[in-house]
């Protein structure tokens, strides 16, 4: 079970309302579409994209998509 990084208790209570993000990372899937993928979130491609997702809620494959520059 991952954990969630920290945000004040309004923000994250937000988060939690919105796109369901605590919830997500506490159950190692992704943020449910169409913000996320809704799928498993278990490999990531090194550290720092495994610390996002305790930030996001981004599995790999979004965090791709989201954070790859287009040529």
């Amino acid at each position: 079970m991952s954990k969630p990084s920290e945000k004040s208790p309004e923000l994250e209570r937000l988060l939690e309302e919105t796109v369901g993000r605590t919830t997500a990372i506490k159950n190692n899937i992704c943020l449910d579409p169409p913000i996320g993928c809704g799928g498993p979130a278990h490999e990531f491609r090194d550290m720092l994209s495994e610390q996002e997702y305790s930030i996001s809620g981004f599995c790999q494959a979004c965090q791709d998509k989201i954070f790859t520059e287009e040529d």
